[in-house]
Formats: C-alpha cells, sequence, structure tokens
C-alpha cells in the first residue's frame, strides 16, 4: 500500500521549482551578455581560443549572437515551464521554491561558466587584457556563484521544510505568495530579453555590407558616415563601427551598407547565414 501525496507537496507537474531554476539560468545568462559583453565589454564568448578561424570577425559574432539566442531558449523554456506548473504556485512553500529555484540556477550558471568554460576550456574570462584574470574569475565564481547558489539551496530547504511558508492550512503568514514570485521573476526576464538586444553603451555596431564590396569601399563607407572602425573583416563584408549619432545609420545605408544592426543575437544569425 502506497502513502498518499500531502496535500501540501506539489507534484512533480505542478512543482515550480524547475521552471524557477531555469528562469535563474536565463536571468544570469542576460546578466552576463548585458554586462560583460556589452556594458563593459570585458569579453567575447571565443576570446581566448587561438587560431585565426577562431579570431576572424565573423566567427566572434557568430559565437556572441549563438550565446544570446541560447539565453533567449532558456527564456522561453523557463516560462514554458512556469505556465505548467502554475498550478502549484497557491501551494504554501510556493514562494520559497520560486525564489529559491531562481538564485540557484543564477548561481549555477556562473558555477558553470567559470569551471567549465573559463578554467577546462579556457575560452574566455570574466576579464580579459589584465594582469591578473584569475583574481576576477575567482570573485565572480564565489560571490555570483558559491553565494548566490548556497542562498538559493538553503531557501530551497526551508520550502520543504518547517518555515513559515510551508505550513499548512489556516496560516496567517505575511510571507508572499508564489504567484506574486513567479510574476516577479517573469518581469525580471522579460525586461532582461528587450535590454540585452539594445545597442551597448560604447556605441558598437555591427555593418553588413554587400557581396562584392572590397576592403578599401567599405573603410571609405564607414569613414564617410562619420563612423570611427573598430574592426573589419579581411573579406570586406562586416565591420564593427562606433556611430557618431543614429543618423550615421542612414548614411551607411545609402552608402552601400546591406545591414546595420546592434542586435548581438541579430548579428549572430547574419553571421551564421553568411558563413553557410
Amino acid at each position: 500500500m502506497t502513502n498518499a501525496p500531502s496535500p501540501t507537496s506539489p507534484s512533480r507537474a505542478t512543482n515550480p521549482t524547475k521552471a524557477a531554476f531555469v528562469i535563474g539560468l536565463a536571468l544570469s545568462g542576460f546578466f552576463d551578455g548585458i554586462l560583460l559583453h556589452q556594458v563593459l565589454q570585458w569579453h567575447h564568448f571565443l576570446s581566448l581560443v587561438p587560431g585565426e578561424r577562431f579570431q576572424d570577425l565573423r566567427t566572434q559574432v557568430l559565437a556572441d549572437g549563438l550565446f544570446h539566442v541560447f539565453v533567449y531558449a532558456l527564456t522561453a523554456l523557463g516560462l514554458w515551464l512556469l505556465w505548467r506548473a502554475r498550478a502549484g504556485l497557491d501551494r504554501p512553500g510556493a514562494a520559497r521554491r520560486v525564489a529559491g529555484g531562481v538564485l540557484l540556477g543564477f548561481g549555477v550558471w556562473n558555477l558553470l561558466d567559470v569551471g567549465v568554460f573559463h578554467w577546462v576550456l579556457g575560452i574566455h574570462r570574466i576579464r580579459v587584457n589584465v594582469e591578473n584574470p584569475l583574481l576576477y574569475d575567482l570573485a565572480w565564481f564565489i560571490l555570483l556563484g558559491l553565494v548566490v547558489a548556497a542562498i538559493g539551496w538553503a531557501v530551497l530547504r526551508r520550502a520543504s521544510g518547517n518555515g513559515p511558508d510551508s505550513t499548512a492550512t489556516g496560516s496567517t503568514s505575511t510571507t508572499p505568495s508564489g504567484r506574486t514570485a513567479a510574476l516577479a521573476a517573469t518581469a525580471a526576464l522579460l525586461l532582461s530579453a528587450p535590454l540585452a538586444s539594445l545597442p551597448s553603451d560604447t556605441g558598437s555596431t555591427l555593418v553588413v555590407f554587400r557581396p562584392g564590396t572590397s576592403t578599401g569601399t567599405a573603410i571609405n563607407t564607414v569613414l564617410a558616415s562619420g563612423s570611427s572602425l573598430v574592426a573589419l573583416d579581411p573579406s570586406g563584408r562586416f565591420a564593427v563601427v562606433k556611430l557618431p549619432q543614429r543618423s550615421a545609420t542612414l548614411a551607411l545605408y545609402r552608402s552601400g551598407a546591406l545591414f546595420v544592426t546592434s542586435s548581438a543575437a541579430l548579428a549572430g544569425c547574419l553571421a551564421f547565414v553568411e558563413r553557410g
């Protein structure tokens, strides 16, 4: 004879912890992309991979773009899982399950990022081109990885234990409900998604030129628009520029640019099409 599940314990299908964990992963990915890739510009995804092929501008753009696409996919998965688990958001302990899951996912992302991509694969660091990159890695690993994940784990343990948010019916607890916590997590995710597609503070923009454009023509086009050339692909098809103002975008199009974008995800898709 099997024991019936507790009426206060969510089933696997209605437990929001898994959804919250995936949302935490996505939030951490957006935090990484927005802060380190766009605002501070401390690294690209393949910054430290040797070889001309991997240092090619199209490859760098493709890798950064695919990184953003992956985070957007995590966002969609997390929201779908949260929708499936919505029935469990009214159960006692749901707020802690959501908060703990988000924090755990956020911390685990950073543990995996630093541990695998920085120290095992060595494809980038938190901050490249500094005297002691390990110091930045360790600070990120400990503060945003271990500490955040440990807090999330502790919150989840309280959700399944005897904390005030995990009591049975009749509770007058003033802790936030599961729906409130889920709405807060969703709002943070939906706010981060468009922010990740905004131009960086330094105004770096990808310009794609038409097939057959020479490097000389590409350089002259960029300079004629009043923009500053940051990097140019040897083929002359891709250039990273800094626009002095928005009107420079129109000048680039009038001079033969095929596409101008500051979105890393869209730029990655364009690079993928070109390499294909």
